[in-house]
């Protein structure tokens, strides 16, 4: 999501980002525990992607970002998770904190969470132990199954029917685009159409739909998916499900074969495969903003 906000908020201010709520590791994971709201960190990076790029936004953003080192009760917070947390407390609304917050960097857009209660993800793994390779296990919690060994069968959240946030209910169906991807699919992308006030918006919207594809299988989550293993696992989790485009960089398709299967599963969800090189220079696989931003247009102008 950093990656293609990042890249949307040099197209439009008319922008909302719809993040999940289900960070159970690290600062999250301790402020989740300890106060028993929403975990920040997804939200916060969201908000540091709308940074602009001047001295106030990259300021803001390195801040936002910080993390405080040491070992005391401070070690490994982020400064923006305390922020948010604060504002949350303070307003007793956690939309009005994140607006609030969202004002403080001049960022190019709105952040809020997909659902108004904190959530678990429960996924389905086989072969979590290596010496019992079919045998299937279920696995609770974000942090422990981007850790878990195994192929992850689908997801589903806990509580099964979360009440999604009014106000994201309302962008979907306010939207001109609704963007999904990149990111990671079992944990980041997935569960938006799990929570159903917003699956339903999904199908519903007058907005064309756009899926940005990954541009490599992440270790445990996807190891192994071909592009048409991510289009399929994702119109496994949301029936009824239909696209417009589906962006992706040539270097994840190997081959022709991989090209034809992604082309016909696309068709069977009524998208059109966009192929754009929207990958950074250099060895680690991240979406570099300006092609990303320049591909995404691309596909929003041929579609005006």
């Amino acid at each position: 999501m950093h990656a293609c906000l990042s890249a949307l908020r040099r197209l439009t201010d008319q922008l909302t980002a719809i993040v999940t709520v289900a960070d159970d590791g690290g600062s999250s994971g301790r402020i989740r525990t300890e106060l028993g709201g929403l975990p920040p960190g997804d939200l916060r990076m969201a908000l540091a992607a709308l940074c602009g790029d001047d001295d106030w936004g990259r300021t803001w953003a390195r801040a936002l970002q910080h993390r405080f080192g040491g070992s005391g009760n401070l070690a490994g917070h982020a400064l923006g998770n305390l922020l948010i947390t604060a504002l949350w407390e303070e307003l007793g609304e956690p939309v009005a904190a994140l607006d609030w917050v969202a004002r403080l960097l001049g960022a190019r857009g709105r952040v809020l969470p997909m659902a108004g209660v904190p959530l678990e993800i429960e996924a389905v793994v086989r072969g979590v132990d290596p010496g019992r390779p079919l045998e299937l296990s279920t696995v609770r919690g974000q942090h422990s199954l981007a850790k878990t060994p195994g192929e992850v069968l689908s997801v589903r959240l806990l509580p099964q029917d979360p009440p999604a946030v009014a106000e994201a209910v309302a962008a979907i169906d306010e939207a001109d685009w609704a963007v999904l991807g990149p990111g990671s699919w079992f944990t980041s992308v997935l569960p938006h159409l799990l929570v159903p006030e917003l699956a339903d918006a999904l199908l519903r919207t007058k907005a064309r739909r756009m899926l940005v594809l990954n541009l490599v299988p992440q270790i445990g989550e996807t190891d192994g998916f071909t592009p048409a293993d991510h289009v399929e696992v994702l119109a496994a989790h949301a029936p009824g499900l239909r696209l417009d485009a589906i962006l992706v960089d040539p270097s994840s398709v190997r081959g022709p074969h991989e090209a034809r299967k992604l082309d016909e599963v696309a068709g069977l969800l009524g998208a059109r495969v966009h192929t754009a090189t929207v990958a950074a220079d250099g060895e680690l696989p991240f979406h570099d903003p300006e092609r990303l931003a320049h591909a995404i247009a691309a596909i929003v102008d041929d579609r005006a």
